[in-house]
């Protein structure tokens, strides 16, 4: 099962890299504010003329990103708690520290993205005179990755079944919702979101991957 984790998180992971080369190769067009060049043009423009901007659900999934960033936090906090408790960085549960490496990343890629430039929002945000870098959606990765290995935990520590059902909906609500919105609220290239989706699904297949390997060694 692990492998099988490990080898999915790699498929993601090079159709994430293909997406990146088809992004910047194939049918460039000066599309983007200020005569900045998109790639995949006519998809990209085509379903940016499609579904307009709305800026409702721009900030209702900005709303949800805080709201993955306190889960975040919760856990970190967990983490925290443990280390104090138990006074060794090494007995504080595995999974914990995994998740920790796993936020990190996300971080580093959120990084990388910013200076490494693939694709520019398809508008020029409020209070901005330039246009900002886009792929892959930070935001869409963010909350995929943090409530996706959010419902790992979930079944990790043990909550009842009913329980455990009424916080994996919530996650999915909170996933399904934010990548819609980020889909239909404009400031997004439909490659952008689609970037965002591949790259959290490579990340967590790799945490779901270690967490295997840990739980049975």
């Amino acid at each position: 099962m692990k492998k099988n984790s490990f080898t999915a998180a790699g498929v993601f992971g090079v159709l994430f890299l293909l997406l990146i080369v088809l992004v910047k190769t194939v049918d460039v067009a000066q599309i983007g504010p200020a005569g900045t060049s998109i790639g995949l043009s006519s998809l990209n423009g085509g379903f940016h003329n499609a579904v307009g901007v709305h800026m409702f659900w721009y900030k209702l999934t900005e709303g949800l990103g805080v709201l993955a960033i306190l889960v975040a936090a919760l856990f970190a906090f967990v983490g925290l708690m443990q280390l104090i408790k138990r006074k060794s960085l090494l007995k504080v549960d595995k999974n914990i520290l995994l998740l920790g490496c796993l936020y990190i990343c996300v971080v580093a890629f959120y990084v990388i993205f910013e200076v490494i430039i693939v694709n520019y929002r398809p508008i020029i945000m409020p209070g901005e005179t330039v246009p900002e870098a886009s792929f892959p959606s930070s935001h869409t990765m963010l909350i995929c990755t943090i409530m996706g290995s959010a419902m790992m935990q979930i079944k990790e520590y043990g909550h009842s079944v009913k329980t455990g059902q009424i916080l994996k909906l919530v996650c999915w609500v909170i996933l399904i919702v934010t990548v819609v919105g980020r889909l239909i609220c404009g400031v997004h290239w439909f490659t952008d979101i689609l970037g965002g989706l591949l790259l959290s699904a490579a990340l967590l297949l790799l945490y779901k991957g270690a967490m295997e390997k840990i739980n049975n060694a």
